[in-house]
């Protein structure tokens, strides 16, 4: 292929906060962006700049909730073709009102920008913040957010007709309190590897289950696992070769999986492995502030189990989270934390995201 890749045209239907664009103004544009606009436009800029030069590959970071942020390189026709799925599977016309709330940083911002341009819409960028929607007064057709964004948007919900959550899963809490909303919402699943999302499901769908939906496949994508049961990747057209993550799954058929933990966070306390995003999943109905399930070395355990919550420290509150927990019965004898920690504020990665080991190492050392 060389180092040369032919963008598609941009869509007729393309606007950028109103304005329509030759690639040569989009390039103007961006240049301003970056001398003369604010923080979350430089980053836009920066981005429509590398995505308009001819070459292959654009880079972008990872999100940094499981290690570093670390650079890689993404080939611009995965992120078309990424876009061209997403259209499908949602079904994403042309011409559609979109907000863009998510930093260009990183690969979900950046992917708004590509399906607007790619797929032919209007988008508006607004500057990313814990509550996207506080100062939006017109209707669009699609967003997205994070679950942290979500929660605080749920009042001015009715202005998004379709959205996608990412970065981070959606708990029971949140799930209860969209149930009823008009709105389409879907939580997704996909990393900066794989261009964005790779399947999704709905969390507030007309038919109520009581059990939780499967993640459902987007088009061109099949799974497996390894012997770790961690889930295994072959997308071809959106990215090169098989990603094989750290994610457990559970393959409920060819199309769909549930997720359930990261392996790397996999607690083993007396020979009983426990996954602590499903011991999360349980706590979120009792607990209202954040928190995080970790672990710490034990003689005789091997490792126990420990709940860090985001909280002022007094004894009372203590306390009363102890009797909480006890009281929960859909918690099994070993996934009851064997110690809790308040702490004043966590730790957290550049896009938000609780930084679960330098929170732990901030308070134990």
């Amino acid at each position: 292929m060389g180092d040369k890749y032919k963008l598609p045209e941009i869509h007729p239907e393309f606007r950028l906060n109103k304005k329509a664009f030759t690639p040569a103004e989009l390039r103007q544009a961006a240049y301003s962006m970056i001398k003369e606009g604010e923080p979350y436009e430089e980053s836009i800029g920066s981005f429509l700049l590398d995505w308009l030069k001819p070459s292959v590959y654009i880079e972008s970071h990872t999100s940094g909730s499981t290690g570093p942020p670390k650079k890689i390189k993404l080939r611009k026709e995965h992120l078309v073709n990424s876009a061209e799925a997403s259209a499908k599977f949602f079904e994403l016309e042309s011409g559609i009102t979109a907000l863009m709330c998510l930093p260009a940083d990183y690969i979900s911002g950046k992917m708004m920008l590509v399906r607007a341009m790619v797929l032919g819409w209007k988008l508006d960028a607004v500057p990313p913040s814990s509550n996207p929607l506080d100062q939006v007064y017109k209707v669009y057709d699609f967003s997205a957010m994070t679950p942290f964004q979500l929660d605080n948007s749920i009042a001015r919900l009715h202005l998004v007709k379709k959205l996608i959550i990412g970065g981070g899963s959606v708990s029971p809490k949140i799930r209860k309190l969209v149930r009823d909303h008009d709105t389409k919402i879907y939580e997704t699943y996909g990393m900066t590897e794989t261009c964005s999302h790779i399947a999704a499901k709905r969390i507030n769908p007309k038919k109520k289950k009581k059990q939780l939906r499967p993640f459902k496949l987007m088009p061109n994508v099949t799974i497996s696992q390894d012997d770790r049961d961690c889930l295994i990747i072959k997308a071809p057209n959106i990215a090169d070769g098989e990603i094989v993550t750290n994610d457990v799954v559970e393959i409920v058929t060819y199309k769909k999986f549930h997720w359930k933990g990261r392996y790397d966070n996999v607690i083993n306390s007396g020979g009983v492995k426990l996954y602590p995003e499903e011991i999360e999943k349980k706590l979120n109905k009792i607990l209202d502030h954040r928190f995080f399930i970790s672990s710490m070395p034990d003689d005789s355990l091997g490792e126990k189990l420990v709940l860090f919550v985001e909280d002022d420290f007094s004894e009372e509150t203590l306390e009363q989270l102890k009797s909480k927990i006890s009281n929960l019965v859909t918690l099994g004898k070993y996934e009851k934390p064997k110690k809790i920690y308040l702490v004043e504020k966590f730790e957290e990665t550049p896009n938000g995201k609780i930084h679960r080991e330098n929170t732990f190492k901030s308070r134990l050392s």
